[in-house]
C-alpha cells in the first residue's frame, strides 16, 4: 500500500470540524491533510507562526482550514483558540492532541526546570486543550472524538524520563476521561507511535534513529501516514465502540529490543 493511499471512504468527515494541535508539521500535518481530504474542516494550532503558515500552505483549501497561535501550556490560550474555531466553523467534533516536544537526556543530567517544561507541554497541555474543547463544544452537543498522540511508553522511556512521565499521565487521562465522558457521547482514545521518520525525530540524529531501527522487530521506522491512519479511524464516527484504549504504532518495538544501553558496573566500557 502506498503511503498516500487512503483506506477510508470519501466524505467520511463531511460536515465535521477537527482541531489538530501541532497540525502544521510532522504527524500533525499528515493527520490534518487526511482529515481535510475526507471532508472535514480543519483547524491547526502551533506556538510558531511559521509552522502555521507552512501548514496552511501545504493543506490549501483556505475556505476549509483555519490556523492560529496556540500555546497549549496556557489554559486561557486554549480557551481563546477554541472560541476562534467555533466562530469560524460553528463547532468542534474532533480533537487530535498532537502538540508536544521533548529532548533526549539521561535523568541525572536533566534539570528540574527541564523536567517541568516537558510536563507542562506534554501533560498539562493535553488537559488544557481537552478541557476547553469538551466544555465548550463536545459536552454541550453530546458527541465528540478525542485522540491523544503519546509515545511508546509500554516499557518506560529511558533517555527521556520527562516525556515518559508526561505521556504515561496522558495514557491514564485517556482511560479516565473515556469513562467520565461516555455519558456525553465522547470517545477518548490514544495512539502511541514508536520511532517515526518526521520533523520531530530528525533532531535525534542518524545514529539514534539507526539504533531505534535495529531495536524494532520490523526493522524499519514508521511513517507519519501510518500514524495518521490510526488517528483518523479513532477520530471517525466509524469508531463508536472503542474508548479508553491506546494503540501502539511501533513495528513491535514495545515488545522487544534494547531501549537503552545498560552499562555493566562490573565491566564498565
Amino acid at each position: 500500500m502506498s503511503e498516500n493511499e487512503s483506506i477510508f471512504r470519501p466524505g467520511l468527515f463531511d460536515g465535521q470540524v477537527a482541531i489538530v494541535t501541532g497540525g502544521g508539521t510532522g504527524i500533525g500535518l499528515a493527520v490534518s491533510r487526511e482529515l481535510l481530504a475526507l471532508g472535514a474542516r480543519v483547524a491547526i494550532g502551533s506556538r510558531k507562526q511559521e509552522n502555521i503558515d507552512a501548514g496552511l500552505s501545504a493543506l490549501g483549501h483556505a475556505d476549509q482550514t483555519f490556523g492560529g497561535i496556540l500555546d497549549v501550556r496556557e489554559p486561557d490560550t486554549c480557551e481563546a483558540f477554541v472560541h476562534a474555531v467555533r466562530a469560524a466553523f460553528g463547532t468542534v467534533d474532533v480533537l487530535v492532541n498532537n502538540a508536544g516536544g521533548q529532548f533526549p537526556s539521561p535523568a541525572e543530567s536533566l534539570s528540574p526546570r527541564g523536567f517541568e517544561a516537558v510536563i507542562r507541554n506534554n501533560l498539562l497541555g493535553v488537559f488544557n486543550m481537552t478541557h476547553a474543547v469538551a466544555n465548550h463544544a463536545m459536552i454541550p452537543q453530546k458527541n465528540g472524538r478525542i485522540v491523544n498522540v503519546i509515545a511508546d511508553i509500554a516499557r518506560g522511556f529511558p533517555g527521556m524520563v520527562h516525556t515518559g512521565a508526561a505521556r504515561a499521565g496522558v495514557d491514564n487521562m485517556t482511560k479516565t476521561l473515556a469513562v467520565e465522558w461516555a455519558a456525553h457521547g465522547i470517545r477518548v482514545n490514544a495512539c502511541a507511535p514508536g520511532t517515526i521518520r518526521s520533523t520531530g525525530t530528525a533532531q535525534y540524529g542518524d545514529d539514534t534513529l539507526e539504533f531505534a531501527r535495529k531495536a524494532t522487530p520490523l526493522k524499519r521506522l514508521g511513517s507519519v501516514e501510518e500514524v495518521s491512519r490510526v488517528v483518523v479511524f479513532l477520530a471517525s464516527r466509524a469508531n463508536d465502540y472503542i474508548t479508553g484504549s491506546t494503540y501502539y504504532i511501533d513495528g513491535g518495538s514495545s515488545l522487544w529490543g534494547d531501549l537503552w544501553p545498560i552499562e555493566d558496573p562490573k565491566n564498565p566500557s
